[in-house]
């Protein structure tokens, strides 16, 4: 495991030194508003960060998922779509059009691009400007940051703990295509897969420590602990090592299952008349 984080990595999309992909400061509030109107027609749409650790999987995953497989999981009753090859979409009912729909997949694939560059930069710091940065929010932070009447309206609400929506968006897809996912048959893969799966999972869970932190506005009261902190930083580690474990294995071989074979002195099936060892079993 190298460098662990103390604070999470700050994206600043407008700096030279950023991945070529990498969205803007207006683009991300675009892509909030979109999302905040797809759920006038669905109440199951997800926030952007849980997009974000949807998309980082997918990234990961062993084998390419095409837009036709992924979007109907992510925004749609999760069949996936037919679609003929180099035709368009068919729009989902969640979006209000098709122009809807291609921006959003314009700027979904521009993160998903974004994403692929930094995992597949080598860095030695999270705080270098190439390195992975998820889409992680302090919520907790931000409420504590309201109005105490805006923040008494919310105290029955279950505020998710910084960074666990988009652990949750990553772990919907490992479950989704969990043959993907499955541990390899060499077993320092597997091991190796199940270190890294293990801090991705962490973050799932409710942070439970005691505040130090507040992620959203450092002058603000401490929201998140550093325990949690710094579990985020190896989650970020974990996910370059599980980007490059699938890399380095390539897709899944499918299993062939091959009928009954004809003894090496039997005749040839081809019918040849020559013995299938001197024939095609040669």
């Amino acid at each position: 495991m190298q460098e662990q984080a103390t604070t999470p990595a700050a994206a600043d999309a407008a700096t030279s030194d950023m991945p070529q992909g990498a969205l803007s400061n207006e683009q991300l509030e675009e892509l909030d508003a979109l999302l905040d109107e797809l759920r006038t027609r669905g109440d199951e749409v997800p926030q952007w960060e849980f997009c974000d650790g949807f998309l980082t999987a997918l990234v990961c995953t062993r084998r390419p998922i095409e837009a036709a497989e992924y979007l109907p999981m992510l925004l749609g009753d999760g069949e996936a779509l037919d679609v003929a090859q180099g035709q368009p979409l068919p729009k989902l009912d969640v979006f209000k059009d098709e122009a809807q729909q291609a921006r959003f997949m314009e700027l979904f694939e521009l993160r998903m691009a974004e994403v692929r560059e930094q995992l597949g930069t080598e860095v030695k710091s999270l705080a270098d400007d190439m390195a992975f940065q998820p889409e992680a929010l302090d919520t907790r932070g931000a409420i504590l940051m309201l109005p105490e009447a805006e923040q008494a309206e919310l105290a029955d609400e279950e505020v998710p703990s910084f960074s666990q929506v988009w652990a949750l968006g990553f772990m919907f897809v490992v479950e989704n295509w969990a043959e993907e996912w499955a541990a390899p048959r060499d077993k320092e893969a597997a091991q190796w897969l199940d270190a890294a799966m293990e801090f991705i999972v962490n973050l799932t869970e409710d942070d439970t420590d005691t505040p130090a932190l507040n992620l959203y506005d450092e002058a603000g009261p401490a929201s998140t602990s550093q325990e949690r902190v710094d579990a985020f930083g190896e989650a970020i580690w974990a996910v370059y090592d599980l980007h490059q474990l699938w890399k380095s294995m390539g897709p899944r071989q499918e299993t062939i299952v091959k009928g009954e074979q004809p003894g090496r002195n039997d005749a040839c099936p081809c019918g040849s008349g020559k013995k299938f060892k001197k024939c095609h079993g040669a």
